[in-house]
């Protein structure tokens, strides 16, 4: 029998050359013994061919220029000298045949080839992935930051090498470090650190997958690593942890997702891992907190065109209209509402869903609450064409437009003028809209510094204005002339020239507006888009050049 090569206290005075010696010692010893055994054949080969590997190791490990100054290079040669000395005593037991039951020998070999499966690649690790040239002992001399920096790049190797309990505590400093100040783990890790995190997602024991998801959701909402993380495979483990893992681990498998989902071709991915399903369980069933993540990651894979039918055909409408209605934080609302304007900007038939689900009623209750109100009414903007305009209308479609005229961001501003354009296709709602409130708003809107805001107001208040009552309500706002004439500039970027040219044309009949618009100058203007070709512009301004011209005749 071999003496006991542990960790007492003894072997720990031991130096690197010590544990050197000791291990090509053990392993000619190993060899012959295991080369001698006669029971259980097959094992004993596997055994042989690996133990042949590790002289070679062995001398890679030793010739490195950091071999002496590597605190983990000692703590693997301890443990490869424990595994030499175990295959000594096994192969003693098995040739003396004096071990306690055929099965039970057969497992300890088993066991006996995992570890030097083990113990091989960790030297390969050492050796090549650069971490025997990273982590080295800190002399006398080093300063406080650079020996935590060395201490953070340590616990990072020990992700790498190791038994799991070993890589369980390195995680545990980890995880604690980084809430402290995670600009110091940021700073340490290389590629081959976020790979060995990545592999502990699927590790056996629950605690370990736990400590690590929450590392790599911390390290995904830093958005400094997204590519690697993406690269080494962390979304299949990501999206197993939500469809099985612990309330915490769906949680920050949730997040983390939230995190990486912003790029398009993540988004890709994750639908095509089948990340779908889980995303939408955790909204109809997940804690608060889980479900505002996996509501943000599902409108963020709502941003995706080609992925939108793979989403509807997993029920994201009715969960995204039930969180609408019951969701348990605001966070997960706004991100339902985001999620439906994305889905129902171009497909029709996701529309109809949307609207055959009493999407716009939930909708519009929305725009009552706290919450942001664009992405509610930019998705009943989408919506309108595929509800019946009556039916818009009795669900109480123009109040809301009109409040979000005045007191929405501009954002919402133009989404609910461009509804009121839809919807004023027919005759008999262009009054309604008017008698709503909505033309005092949208003339206000024409102000606007955006030029896609001014145009559309404008196209608005021009799908209205063929109506008398409204035309009447334009007239009578002393701001509609100045700010549609202001709109004639003919700038290349001033893209709603064309609607104010014929909003004015419509207003042209009355006298006192055709010298309000000769007074804020929209013959100069008009000259210059006449020369354009704009629609209008060249009828408009012979209208206001007769008009000028009669009066000054009847001044003469």
């Amino acid at each position: 029998m071999v003496e006991d090569v542990g960790t007492d206290e003894v072997s720990d005075r031991r130096t690197m050359g010590d544990w050197l010696s000791r291990a090509w010692e053990l392993v000619p010893i190993a060899l012959q013994k295991a080369k001698e055994v006669s029971r259980f054949p097959g094992r004993w080969k596997t055994i042989v061919s690996k133990l042949e590997e590790i002289p070679s190791r062995l001398s890679d490990l030793s010739s490195h220029p950091c071999f002496s100054r590597n605190v983990l290079c000692k703590e693997q040669l301890q443990v490869l000298c424990q595994t030499l000395g175990e295959a000594v005593c096994l192969a003693e037991l098995c040739s003396m045949e004096k071990y306690e039951g055929k099965l039970q020998m057969q497992s300890d070999l088993d066991s006996l080839i995992g570890k030097l499966d083990l113990n091989l690649r960790d030297c390969e690790l050492l050796i090549k992935t650069g971490v025997l040239g990273d982590v080295t002992t800190p002399n006398s001399t080093t300063e406080s930051e650079a020996s935590v920096h060395g201490n953070i790049r340590e616990l990072l190797a020990r992700l790498q090498i190791g038994h799991l309990e070993a890589k369980h505590k390195a995680l545990d400093h980890l995880v604690e470090i980084f809430r402290e100040d995670e600009k110091k783990i940021v700073a340490a890790l290389n590629q081959s650190s976020i790979s060995a995190l990545v592999q502990l997602l699927t590790a056996t024991s629950p605690r370990v997958r736990e400590k690590t998801v929450t590392l790599i959701c911390s390290l995904a909402e830093s958005q400094s690593y997204d590519d690697w993380l993406v690269s080494e495979g962390v979304l299949p483990p990501l999206i197993r942890l939500l469809e099985s893992g612990s309330t915490v681990g769906k949680e920050k498998a949730a997040i983390s997702l939230q995190s990486l989902s912003i790029l398009a071709e993540t988004s890709r991915a994750i639908v095509g891992n089948g990340g779908v399903r889980p995303l939408v369980e955790i909204c109809q069933k997940g804690n608060s907190v889980s479900q505002v993540a996996a509501a943000s990651t599902l409108k963020n894979l709502s941003a995706v065109p080609d992925v939108r039918q793979t989403l509807a055909e997993e029920g994201i409408v009715k969960v995204m209209i039930d969180i609408l209605n019951d969701g348990i934080l605001l966070g997960s609302k706004e991100y339902a509402a985001e999620c439906l304007q994305n889905l129902t900007v171009s497909n029709e038939t996701l529309r109809r869903l949307v609207v055959s689900e009493n999407g716009v009623q939930s909708l519009l209750a929305y725009l009552d609450g706290p919450l942001p109100q664009e992405p509610a009414i930019a998705a009943i903007r989408n919506l309108v064409a595929s509800v019946p305009i009556p039916t818009l209308i009795s669900l109480g479609f123009l109040p809301h437009a009109a409040h979000v005229l005045k007191s929405g961001s501009a954002g919402a501003q133009q989404a609910a003028a461009s509804s009121i354009c839809h919807i004023c296709t027919l005759s008999d709602v262009k009054k309604l809209v008017g008698e709503a409130g909505c033309i005092p708003l949208l003339i206000r809107l024409l102000e606007s510094k955006s030029s896609s805001g001014s145009e559309i107001a404008a196209q608005a208040i021009l799908s209205m204005i063929t109506d008398s009552h409204n035309r009447r309500e334009v007239k009578r706002d002393e701001k509609s002339i100045p700010n549609l004439v202001q709109l004639l500039d003919p700038s290349p970027h001033n893209t709603a020239k064309k609607y104010a040219v014929l909003c004015l044309g419509h207003l042209s009949s009355s006298k006192k507006c055709k010298k309000s618009m000769i007074s804020y100058g929209a013959v100069g203007y008009l000259k210059k888009l006449a020369e354009m070709d704009v629609p209008g512009a060249k009828k408009l301004l012979e209208r206001l050049e007769r008009g000028k011209l009669r009066s000054l005749l009847a001044r003469k």
